[in-house]
């Protein structure tokens, strides 16, 4: 194993793969010349030249469709955008291209596609540039949507979104490109729609993914000290959803508390509290509690910030609620 940054693992996992597979390229704003707006792609244009690593003009919705174009000719594109907030100039190639292609064309195409960069807020970035929307491309049948938390999970997903023969959402954090994590020296991939376990417990279960989640990792350090035993399931893969781990938790836990950052109306969290009470209802002792944003567009005000955004002492409030505590 080695200890490397979120960033470099994302490398990696890129240039792996273009070792690989010669139809896999990169193309996106900065990411050749300046060696990505974080650094994810550095050393990659000196590697595999302009031709493979292509800095594209600030135009979404057109390099978007360009890539979209090349998977029918046999290529396996990665879209970096600097954030997925612009990833809405593009929405149009995504949603009615990308994640249609295979049907429309009765299976006669493939679009193996990434569309990777960062997600959610990462700090005084204000409204337009502070939003999650992993729910918003999850609703869309056709595309899979990936939120890995750390360097590990970020590298072999990676790896295995560009070898899928369909459209990957790939969702990152801003604050987590500085992570520092373990990484195996050799080849390694995770499988897509496969959530894990990362903390052991027997009283409640906490479902999170990408960067909020270390809210969940410090809630569960201070409720273990009053004899609280959180069990936490990272998705990592928001569609497909494990929904089997997440039932099969909260039937040994019988409790459940969701945390997202996302807006609280119709999200991830929405979804996996419908398919338990469906599924094991009878199971719960109490009811599930979802923890999310405020119902507002994301504020510049660091004090307003800091009420927005659901932190580790809502989910120890939202933990005590469910144990009747």
């Amino acid at each position: 194993m080695k200890t490397i940054q979120f960033r470099e693992a994302i490398c990696e996992a890129m240039s792996e793969e273009m070792r690989r597979d010669e139809t896999v390229y990169l193309m996106g704003e900065e990411v050749a010349e300046y060696n990505g707006a974080y650094k994810a792609s550095k050393g990659m244009l000196d590697e595999f030249g302009a031709k493979r690593v292509i800095d594209t003009p600030i135009a979404e919705l057109g390099f978007a469709g360009v890539a979209i174009g090349s998977t029918m000719t046999g290529c396996r594109p990665i879209v970096e955008y600097m954030t997925f907030n612009f990833s809405l100039v593009g929405i149009d190639q995504i949603i009615n291209n990308a994640a249609k292609i295979r049907q429309m064309s009765g299976g006669q195409f493939n679009c193996p596609i990434v569309f990777r960069g960062p997600t959610a807020s990462a700090g005084q970035l204000a409204a337009t540039h502070s939003q999650a929307f992993e729910s918003w491309f999850a609703n869309t049948p056709g595309l899979k949507v990936v939120v890995p938390s750390n360097p590990y999970d970020a590298k072999g997903l990676l790896k295995s979104a560009i070898r899928d023969d369909d459209p990957v959402i790939f969702m990152e954090s801003e604050q987590m490109y500085g992570d520092k994590g373990e990484v195996p020296e050799g080849e390694y991939t995770i499988p897509i729609g496969v959530a894990e376990i990362k903390r052991e417990g027997t009283d409640v279960t906490i479902v999170s993914f990408g960067k909020i989640i270390k809210e969940a990792y410090k809630a569960a350090e201070e409720l273990e000290k009053e004899g609280i035993s959180c069990e936490i399931i990272d998705l990592r893969t928001v569609r497909p959803l494990d929904k089997e781990a997440i039932l099969k938790s909260v039937k040994k836990t019988n409790r459940l508390v969701v945390l997202e950052e996302a807006w609280p109306f119709g999200n991830v969290a929405t979804e996996i509290t419908y398919i338990v009470q469906s599924e094991a209802f009878d199971y719960l002792d109490a009811p599930v509690v979802k923890i999310n944003t405020a119902d507002t567009p994301a504020p510049y005000s660091p004090v307003l910030f800091e009420e927005w955004l659901p932190n580790s002492d809502e989910v120890i409030k939202a933990v005590k609620k469910v144990m009747y505590k």
